[in-house]
């Protein structure tokens, strides 16, 4: 591995390290620590989506016109690390919701901009993206299996996740100015609104194909949703040991298919790969709504393995194919746009529903899981319809074809 796959690598691994250390067990941190309702678990985690409608405007407005991308994204890592520490000191839900708040504001525009200084460096995004980014995957995995190792979960130490995810956003804020230099294309000199703000990426829309991608990608994200905010919660409340651990086998196999992406788009084209990542979204919430921790364990196992098909035949190819249609000078505005689309305005609907249908479904054993699975499970087969009757096929061609 030559040194700026090696700087990559590294960059993508604690970018996804810190999202994962947290974020995963936020859920359970809160209804252990503030006895938190379905409702404020949404309004914990819908400041991803507010931090994901705000990051085209930011990436439009600087990475794209003023600094260089490497620079913003350990600007923001830095600051974002004191915020993290403050969110673990918090005392209740009222104190904590603004850090988790400003902290996604920061966080949520570095997604775009690892993926654009990423891109910036290859030649064949489609070939060379995926074994880059496995080593977020890996990341993920590694906070997964701290968490689990040392018991936060079961001990309600969970506030131990802000402090080490601090101390990682610390040292990839610093990282990031050693990674290869990633100038701003777009003009300075033009100070039309649209592109100030980053929408001149909005014109990937006028391509038929990409329009019914980006709508398709907010409607899936509704039930995406669900499954960030209470899987964790769904799987201890269950009695699963060591659940954070467990979850770590979704990342597992997404590093596994991540690495297939490349032969899969060649052979089969970008409507095969995102239909068979919308297929496993309805799989896996039948398969946790009808799962327990005794005979029927192995539903929620295979239903967590289905992470790696969920998440990279939709998420990660959804990137490269955005960044395959976006043209060379705007390509962090259309990173930013995907982000908007993905984990802004889909999950939000998704992060209020969920909580909404969690509340409704609470019983004095907790929650029936069964009725609040099933609900995501139908909303993902509708827009699994709805993509299949309406997407044209599309190959993404290697270099070397």
């Amino acid at each position: 591995m030559n040194k700026i796959k090696f700087q990559l690598s590294f960059m993508m691994f604690l970018e996804f390290f810190i999202w994962g250390g947290w974020f995963v067990t936020m859920g359970t941190f809160l209804s252990q620590s503030f006895n938190a309702s379905g409702s404020q678990l949404a309004q914990a985690y819908e400041t991803q989506s507010i931090g994901a409608i705000i990051a085209p405007f930011i990436i439009g407005l600087i990475a794209d016109r003023y600094f260089s991308a490497q620079k913003i994204l350990g600007f923001l890592h830095i600051l974002g690390a004191v915020i993290l520490y403050l969110a673990g000191t918090s005392d209740d839900f009222l104190s904590f919701y603004p850090f988790v708040l400003i902290y996604m504001i920061l966080y949520m525009p570095t997604l775009a901009l690892v993926n654009s200084v990423a891109f910036r460096q290859m030649k064949d995004p489609s070939k060379e993206f995926p074994p880059i980014r496995v080593f977020g995957t890996v990341g993920w995995i590694v906070a997964g299996l701290i968490i689990g190792y040392l018991g936060w979960e079961s001990q309600k130490l969970l506030a131990n996740t802000f402090y080490v995810t601090a101390s990682a956003s610390a040292i990839l804020g610093v990282f990031s100015f050693s990674l290869p230099d990633t100038p701003p294309t777009a003009d300075k000199g033009d100070y039309s609104i649209s592109k100030i703000l980053g929408l001149d990426a909005l014109s990937l829309l006028k391509d038929t194909r990409y329009l019914i991608f980006f709508v398709s990608s907010i409607l899936i994200c509704i039930p995406l949703a669900f499954y960030y905010q209470h899987a964790n919660q769904f799987l201890n409340e269950l009695g699963m040991p060591k659940a954070a651990a467990v979850m770590t086998l979704g990342q597992v196999s997404e590093a596994l298919f991540i690495l297939l992406l490349p032969i899969f788009l060649k052979r089969y084209g970008i409507k095969t790969t995102l239909i068979v990542g919308m297929l496993a979204w309805v799989i896996r919430y039948i398969l946790f709504a009808y799962g327990d921790i005794g005979e029927n364990a192995w539903m929620l196992i295979f239903g967590v393995i289905l992470h790696g098909i969920c998440y990279d035949f939709f998420f990660v190819s959804g990137q490269i194919y955005t960044d395959h249609k976006a043209g060379n000078q705007f390509k962090s505005s259309a990173q930013g746009l995907i982000t908007l689309a993905t984990y802004g305005l889909g999950m939000l609907v998704g992060f209020r529903l969920a909580g909404y249908i969690t509340d409704q479904y609470t019983n004095a054993s907790g929650h029936d899981w069964t009725q609040i699975w099933i609900i995501p499970s139908g909303f993902a087969l509708f827009v699994l319809v709805f993509f299949m009757l309406t997407f044209k096929n599309e190959k993404i061609k290697l270099k070397d074809e």
